[in-house]
């Protein structure tokens, strides 16, 4: 469920197509959206061309499953074997596209989508790994560093004077003071709200303490952004299994609820991007979740399967 959506936004055939694959797909055109259907077919040769390469992957995708008669027989190791190579090629395809599978290489620790994971290190100090998310840990006799490679953690730090404890992201660094603090990792800024003592805050040459109870953000070579108070219990939900969206635009809510669901929610029109959604879900159905929000912002869904959603209004 990644922010893929930006690619209905771009004025590319390919794009067009499934945004108006989707729309006939979804019931009878209106007059109007037929019109506009037409003068687009007519525009380009090769809208139809992209159209056909739509409707002929729908159909390659729905042939992928045979029904009982199709199905040759097989003795039950042949078939084991079979659907254990069917699922392994999926999960690696779908971990290639969700995953990041370069940042898995340089990650000494990673959480997949739908997964948290808790972490104690040599040191006592503690980590909580959100999903989607990736770390490297970096540890000598002088100081401990952890690169936040991809999404979101909790640490606990145990104190050490000796060794500093420092998280780098997105070009800068934290630094605890005591302290247990969450940072994110998004659209290339670092989020960092700390929930117990303080955090220094090094980005763009200068320094920044944050203090409990409050939040800051900064991105590489900017500045980090006067402390503000923060809602703890909102920024801290993941970890009990909670999201908390407070007029959130609808574009991040599919981000956040992405980490927790093995497929794509795709938004159809573009304008839906900047809708915003108020309320607090849980992690362990993000698809239901998705559903709320249809109902709620009274959109429209086609589901084919759990895995591909597109939204449209």
């Amino acid at each position: 469920m990644n922010e893929n959506d930006d690619r209905f936004s771009q004025p590319d055939s390919h794009n067009s197509a499934i945004f108006w694959w989707v729309r006939k797909k979804a019931g009878p055109l209106s007059s109007d959206d037929q019109a506009a259907f037409d003068a687009w077919l007519a525009e380009n040769a090769a809208h139809q061309a992209a159209l056909d390469d739509v409707s002929k992957m729908w159909g390659d995708l729905r042939s992928l499953r045979p029904t009982p008669a199709e199905r040759p027989a097989a003795g039950p190791r042949r078939q084991w074997l079979a659907g254990t190579a069917a699922l392994s090629a999926a999960a690696l395809a779908l971990f290639m596209v969700q995953g990041d599978f370069s940042v898995f290489l340089r990650s000494d620790f990673y959480a997949g989508t739908g997964a948290t994971k808790r972490l104690t290190l040599a040191d006592g100090s503690h980590i909580e790994l959100n999903a989607q998310s990736a770390i490297a840990i970096h540890y000598d006799a002088g100081q401990r560093r952890v690169k936040l490679l991809k999404g979101e953690a909790w640490f606990e730090v145990s104190p050490d004077p000796a060794r500093p404890f420092v998280v780098e992201a997105s070009g800068g660094t934290v630094t605890a003071l005591g302290t247990a603090f969450d940072a994110e990792v998004k659209n290339a800024w670092a989020h960092v709200t700390v929930t117990q003592h303080r955090v220094a805050i090094a980005s763009g040459g200068k320094n920044v303490i944050v203090g409990e109870g409050q939040q800051s953000a900064y991105a590489e070579g900017m500045f980090a952004q006067s402390p503000v108070p923060a809602n703890i219990e909102h920024a801290t939900a993941w970890r009990r299994g909670k999201l908390f969206f407070d007029d959130m635009p609808l574009a991040e809510v599919v981000t956040a609820l992405g980490r927790y669901h093995h497929g794509q929610v795709y938004l159809v029109d573009p304008e839906l991007r900047t809708l915003h959604v108020n309320g607090v879900f849980g992690t362990e159905d993000p698809v239901a979740a998705i559903g709320e929000i249809e109902t709620s912002l009274g959109l429209h869904a086609i589901y084919l399967s759990r895995y591909l959603i597109f939204l449209y209004q």
